[in-house]
C-alpha cells in the first residue's frame, strides 16, 4: 500500500465560509467550529490509517491568511507528515479531476475524501485500500446520494465531468460511469455526511454536547 495516497478536500473552517448550510442551526461561529472539528477528525483518521501519503488539498491556498496559525478558530496543528496542495480554479469536478490526474500520473492509487463524515474512520480507509488493491475502484456512498470516499487506480475524466454535484444523483452517476468504463468496483455501505441541520443527529454524542447542537 506504499503507492497509495489519501487526498482530503477541505475548506478553511472559518465563519461564513465553511459549513454555511449549518448556520441556521449553529450560527456562523458554531458552523465554523464544527467544520474545524470535522477537519481535525478527518486528518487524524487518515494519518492513523497508515496506508500511504496523506495530502490536504485546500481552498483557499495554503498561503492565504485564513490558514495562518494564530487565527482564533485554529485550535489544532496539521501534522508535519501531511502534504499540502491547493485545489485551484474551476468547479468541484474540475478541481477533483485535477487532483486525481496528478496523483495517478505519479503511479499512485487514490482515495479521495472530504471532511463531512464523522463516521469515516481509519478502519474504513484501510478497508478501502485493501479493496483497491484488488479492484479498479471503490466507493463509500453517502446516505444523501453523494459519496464519502472514491478510490481509483487509474484516471478517467468522465468520473468528474458533467456530474450534478451536491445532489442525490452523484453516487448513482459515478457508479454508472465506472461501469461504463468496464472497471471492477467494490461498494461499501453508505455513511452519513453532515451538510444540513437535519444531519446533526448523526454527529457523535460527545460532539453534540461540545458544539451545543
Amino acid at each position: 500500500m506504499n503507492n497509495l495516497r489519501i487526498v482530503i478536500f477541505a475548506k478553511a473552517p472559518v465563519p461564513g465560509f465553511a459549513k454555511t448550510r449549518l448556520i441556521p442551526a449553529l450560527g456562523a461561529d458554531g458552523a465554523a467550529a464544527l467544520a474545524e472539528r470535522l477537519l481535525q477528525h478527518t486528518v487524524a483518521q487518515a494519518v492513523a490509517a497508515d496506508i500511504g501519503v496523506v495530502e490536504l488539498c485546500v481552498t483557499p491556498t495554503q498561503s492565504d491568511p485564513l490558514w495562518r496559525k494564530g487565527q482564533k478558530w485554529r485550535t489544532f496543528a496539521i501534522p508535519d507528515r501531511v502534504q499540502w496542495t491547493e485545489q485551484g480554479a474551476g468547479d468541484l469536478g474540475q478541481r477533483m479531476g485535477e487532483a486525481a490526474s496528478r496523483t495517478l500520473a505519479r503511479g499512485e492509487s487514490l482515495l479521495m475524501i472530504g471532511t463531512d463524515c464523522p463516521q469515516l474512520d481509519s478502519r474504513h480507509l484501510q478497508a478501502a485500500a485493501r479493496a483497491l488493491a484488488r479492484q479498479d475502484a471503490c466507493l463509500v456512498p453517502a446516505q444523501d446520494g453523494g459519496y464519502v470516499l472514491l478510490g481509483i487506480r487509474r484516471y478517467a475524466a468522465s468520473l468528474f465531468t458533467d456530474i450534478p454535484w451536491s445532489t442525490a444523483e452523484v453516487a448513482r452517476l459515478t457508479r454508472a460511469r465506472i461501469q461504463a468504463l468496464g472497471w471492477s468496483l467494490r461498494q461499501f455501505p453508505a455513511l452519513h455526511d453532515i451538510d444540513e441541520p437535519a444531519d446533526l443527529q448523526w454527529l457523535p454524542r460527545q460532539w453534540l454536547r461540545q458544539e451545543g447542537a
